[in-house]
């Protein structure tokens, strides 16, 4: 419900202002706010006053399995302390601090991001995306982003921060684009026999107000700024999901629906919720059994020659050994201080051949792991390209991730036995010989 003492809020933060909306509730917020700010509709009723209508099902719910479902549902602001939760709105203040609970609490071991929104204010939205690339960097934990049924414009750059993007068959993502809209109320001023006078210093300070045509210099100035913001918002998508920014504008704003979002690069997979919620949790369970220490790996990886630097090699340098003082060696006066041994090559050879024979044998490790859980590797080229260890985890969690079939991904353990024995495997195990039967 909108109530009429809001409307000025809303109209502030609606008109004249950039926004990341889709187009088609722009046209519904137009079509509710913008009458009512110009005098044509004096009356309220309560079947057109909800934008977005009451939200349900709005709180942090975490699964049995440890996954965060955290809500970004309806229109998105900086802030809504002020306006009532049933004008379904969500503010990145709250999106991003129920990210950073889930990421931090122990209890949860994976998050994925529930969208149906069509995007809302530009304010805070930035801020809140590199809030959420930090919080990524910073913890071992998946962070899964599922249309469900929109991700649109602010929504959908939201969904890009994430590691993974899915959208369920009829979901809608895209909408990349960037608008500001004027009124212009001065021919109802005229009809309505008002007149509006201001007085003011500052060339552009009353620029785009409602009551005079839009002039020329005031469009200029708001076209600069959402060209400005339409280019940032192009780059954050290029980089999150490793697209050229030139293929990003080709979609011109685009709204893209269920496996054509996949083929345009702005998803991975077409799954449903439930199977998206296995998925992640299949996913946090493999990550855990093929790396349990994912933010050493996370910063190895940004840096992968940090494994072989100047320490480990300084350290094949000869020592200089401290040697009794005596008459005949007691140094003269002003002696010149004691030349360190030249780095002995064989002896940096061999260390470098050392460390390739771990990389080899680490690289066989996650292969066989890998294998266990039905992922087969070629550990020969993986060398020979020079993939470290750290990145072949990644592609393994990768291949997982987007199996839509995750409920088959069984997290194995270095005890065979154990593994034989556990009733989640024998239940796997029955279900694929029913389906072969």
């Amino acid at each position: 419900m909108i109530k009429m003492h809001n409307l000025p809020h809303i109209a502030s933060r609606l008109l004249g202002t950039p926004l990341m909306l889709a187009r088609p509730k722009l046209d519904v917020l137009l079509s509710v706010v913008g009458p009512r700010l110009t005098g044509l509709s004096a009356t309220l009723n309560t079947q057109d006053d909800a934008i977005d209508g009451p939200v349900s099902e709005t709180a942090v719910q975490v699964t049995s399995d440890g996954v965060a479902i955290i809500p970004v549902f309806g229109t998105l602001v900086m802030r809504s302390s002020y306006l009532s939760a049933a004008s379904g709105l969500t503010s990145y203040a709250d999106v991003g601090e129920h990210i950073e609970t889930a990421m931090t609490d122990p209890a949860v071991r994976a998050v994925l991001l529930e969208i149906d929104s069509p995007g809302g204010e530009v304010g805070g939205l930035f801020d809140l995306c590199d809030r959420i690339t930090a919080l990524r960097q910073a913890n071992a934990k998946p962070l899964w982003a599922l249309a469900h049924e929109n991700a649109l414009s602010a929504a959908y750059a939201i969904a890009c921060c994430a590691d993974r993007v899915l959208v369920t068959q009829t979901a809608e993502a895209g909408s990349i684009g960037v608008v500001a809209v004027h009124i212009d109320e001065s021919g109802a001023d005229e009809q309505a026999g008002l007149a509006w006078n201001f007085i003011y210093a500052g060339q552009r300070k009353v620029d785009a107000n409602a009551h005079e045509p839009l002039s020329d210099r005031a469009r200029t100035d708001i076209q600069a700024d959402v060209d400005q913001l339409y280019e940032r918002f192009v780059a954050l998508v290029a980089h999150n999901r490793n697209l050229s920014a030139d293929t990003v504008r080709t979609t011109e704003a685009a709204t893209y629906r269920g496996e054509l979002a996949v083929t345009a690069g702005l998803a991975d997979a077409v799954m449903s919720r439930d199977a998206a919620i296995t998925a992640i949790g299949s996913s946090a369970r493999s990550f855990s059994f093929l790396n349990p220490n994912r933010k050493d790996t996370f910063m190895n990886a940004q840096n992968p020659m940090t494994e072989i630097q100047q320490p480990e090699i300084a350290a094949t340098a000869t020592p200089v050994v401290a040697q009794p003082t005596t008459a005949e060696n007691s140094p003269a006066p002003m002696a010149a201080a004691p030349v360190h041994a030249a780095p002995d090559p064989a002896a940096i050879e061999a260390r470098v051949t050392e460390k390739l024979r771990g990389d080899y044998a680490e690289l066989a490790q996650v292969a066989a792991q890998a294998a266990r859980l039905g992922v087969n590797l070629d550990v020969a080229d993986a060398m020979a390209r020079g993939v470290k260890p750290d990145a072949m985890r990644r592609a393994v969690l990768d291949e997982l991730a987007v199996r839509s079939n995750a409920t088959g991904i069984v997290a194995a353990t270095t005890n065979t036995a154990t593994a034989v024995d556990s009733p989640i495997i024998r239940r796997a195990r029955a279900a694929a010989e029913k389906a072969k039967a």
